[in-house]
């Protein structure tokens, strides 16, 4: 038997980082996300030799373990850990023998959501081959707290729930720790369109999410009047976004876009640098008309807005910074699971 799972990644569009406590417990939290056409993947084999094998295919890490009912969070694959750890806890009661293989289609500290996309693709996994009672808010939600309280890792609550459910998403995440995702019915052709005026493109850099986000939640927490006000105006930027997509208004994606980097960079110390603000104004001189930098900041993906025929222009003037762009496609659908 081979269970398999795959969760896709996305891109945050809108609102980044009010989802991030203690914004979204003090204010509420709003953000629109798509899901793209690059995954997290996990592969379980049940076995009969009471070990467990860890493998992931993109860190190249392999791990085998004893079975046993808690396996040590001690910097090695951490993650699957944590959550083998916290499905034996609610649900199984006993020791499992498995081998899990995993693998992400964008590096670590990429800005697309990957270490929660894979939380949610594991867990899935374990969810097709145990039968664990988990609809879709409910297995968002376990991913939340694996990642964010079991194991510390500071972050948002978007990517847990853009993996699970997949397609265009406007959250909202309210005071009272509620999450409702508002699934948005975009025109295809207006999908299309975006798909191919934003370009994805790799700095061939990357960065410690949570140093960034720490930051920003300290902020906060400080009662910093700069970085509040930011994350207000992010929230607006969320249902700009939302109406422009709806209304077919894509001359405007570039501008919204714009409109909340020039606030995102004023959240904390380190989403920005020299590096990519030259990146950014080199794209705007040569026709995007807006972007952001994907996830909390610092390195990773960038997008830009290209409208017209100005793509290709973009492209080939951000080549002399050595990063590539990422042809992907949007995607309708959330996390997939099948038992062969």
């Amino acid at each position: 038997m081979i269970i398999r799972s795959k969760a896709p990644l996305r891109l945050g569009l809108a609102g980044g980082g009010t989802d991030v406590a203690p914004y979204s417990e003090l204010f509420g939290g709003t953000i629109l996300n798509a899901t793209i056409s690059m995954y997290a993947y996990a592969t379980i084999v049940p076995r009969d030799d009471n070990k467990i094998v860890l493998n992931s295919v993109d860190k190249n890490e392999n791990y085998t373990f004893d079975s046993a009912t808690i396996l040590p969070i001690d910097g090695k694959l951490d993650l699957v850990k944590g959550i083998y750890n916290r499905v034996i806890k609610d649900f199984v009661k006993k020791p499992l023998s498995f081998e899990l293989t995993t693998y992400v289609d964008a590096p670590p500290g990429s800005g697309l959501g990957t270490s929660s996309t894979l939380v949610v693709a594991i867990l899935g996994a374990f969810a097709e081959w145990l039968g664990l009672p988990l609809g879709e808010y409910d297995l968002a939600h376990l991913a939340y707290e694996i990642e964010r309280i079991d194991l510390g890792m500071a972050g948002g609550k978007q990517d847990q729930y853009a993996a699970t459910f997949g397609g265009v998403n406007f959250m909202e995440f309210s005071k009272e720790d509620k999450v409702i995702v508002n699934p948005l019915r975009i025109h295809e052709k207006y999908l299309d369109e975006l798909a191919h005026n934003l370009i994805l493109y790799h700095t061939e850099t990357s960065r410690l999410s949570s140093i960034i986000i720490e930051q920003q939640s300290k902020n906060v927490t400080d009662r910093n009047e700069k970085t509040i006000e930011a994350m207000h105006k992010l929230k607006e930027q969320a249902v700009m976004m939302k109406e422009a997509l709806l209304k077919g208004e894509l001359g405007k994606i570039g501008e919204i876009l714009d409109f909340g980097w020039q606030f995102k960079k004023n959240m904390a110390a380190g989403i920005t640098n020299p590096f990519i603000d030259n990146i950014y104004t080199t794209a705007m001189q040569h026709g995007a008309t807006g972007g952001k930098i994907s996830g909390a900041g610092g390195g990773g993906f960038m997008f830009f807005y290209c409208p017209g025929t100005s793509r290709s222009g973009v492209i080939e003037a951000l080549k002399k910074f050595g990063g590539q762009a990422k042809r992907y496609e949007f995607t309708s659908k959330g996390l997939s699971t099948w038992t062969l």
